[in-house]
């Protein structure tokens, strides 16, 4: 679809992109779109740490081990304005 935009075509919507949102608002949108995902990776590699380590745990004796310390994931490194503690589930199957 984009292969078959002329010049033209792509300046015009940049210049309707422009008149719609104003100059001021996409920069800000923009650094928002790169935190969000920022975020969405670190929580994705947070989950896949977390059930990596879970797996040899399971076959472990539980009561010899202490409780892990609390997590946080920081959107971005030495960002610890929107850093949070990540809420643990306690989930067991059967």
């Amino acid at each position: 679809m984009i292969g078959n935009l002329k010049p033209l075509e792509i300046v015009l919507i940049i210049v309707v992109i422009l008149l719609l949102f104003g100059a001021k608002k996409l920069p800000e949108m923009a650094r928002s779109l790169g935190k969000s995902a920022r975020i969405l990776k670190s929580e994705a590699k947070a989950m896949k740490k977390d059930d990596a380590d879970s797996a040899p745990a399971s076959t472990t004796d539980t009561t010899a081990q202490q409780p892990p310390a609390p997590r946080t994931i920081q959107a971005a490194p030495g960002d610890v304005s929107s850093a949070r503690p990540v809420a643990e589930q306690n989930t067991t199957k059967s």
